[in-house]
């Protein structure tokens, strides 16, 4: 009789380990991590991994890297409420990678973090983390990364009386005029934030 496969259990044990130790065990301390009875069993299922963008073999012998699919989370095709519960019979789910979502173009992409309270009122907090497209100009309305007067700063951009002004939200902290420059680092595309230890 075949056993079921237990790929993706040994999958997410493999995910486990990179997250304390940032990398993937050599084929033998898989095999002692899974507890497969040689180094060969080990091969089969990594080869298996590989098959489906999981893992690739490194140029080094007997070594293993994370393929896109390793790092891939599961999005819900359907929605929590924040309201009224919802009866949920069976929650579907596809493939979701957090940079395809969120970065269009690495190379100019920053994560900054937020420090500070200027903008609680847009729902962006102390520890936040600032997801940026680096670019030099913006449109009034954005929410942007700026170096105005010598220091930087996340505010929205807006125009008043013909010129730029950066406006923050909460209403303790005064609208910022430029006295000098007024230059443009990057624009907000989304806020990541961790809840809990």
């Amino acid at each position: 009789m075949r056993h079921p496969n237990r790929d993706h259990e040994h999958l997410d044990a493999l995910r486990a380990y990179y997250a304390r130790h940032h990398h993937i065990p050599a084929l033998q301390r898989i095999a002692d991590l899974l507890g497969f009875a040689s180094r060969a069993a080990s091969f089969k299922l990594m080869d298996r991994l590989a098959l489906h963008g999981y893992v690739t073999r490194a140029p080094d012998d007997d070594a293993w890297i994370p393929g896109k699919r390793f790092f891939e989370l599961h999005l819900a095709d359907t929605a929590v409420a924040a309201g009224t519960p919802v009866s949920v019979t069976d929650v579907q789910a596809q493939p979701f990678f957090f940079n395809d979502f969120l970065v269009k173009n690495p190379a100019t992409t920053a994560i900054i973090p937020i420090k500070g309270d200027s903008m609680i009122d847009a729902g962006i907090y102390d520890g936040d983390l600032a997801v940026i497209e680096r670019q030099s100009s913006a449109r009034a309305g954005k929410f942007v990364v700026a170096q105005v007067d010598g220091e930087f700063t996340l505010k929205e951009l807006i125009k008043t009386e013909g010129a730029f002004a950066l406006k923050p939200h909460n209403t303790r902290y005064p609208l910022i005029h430029p006295k000098g420059k007024l230059q443009i680092f990057g624009v907000l595309v989304g806020i990541v934030r961790r809840y809990g230890a």
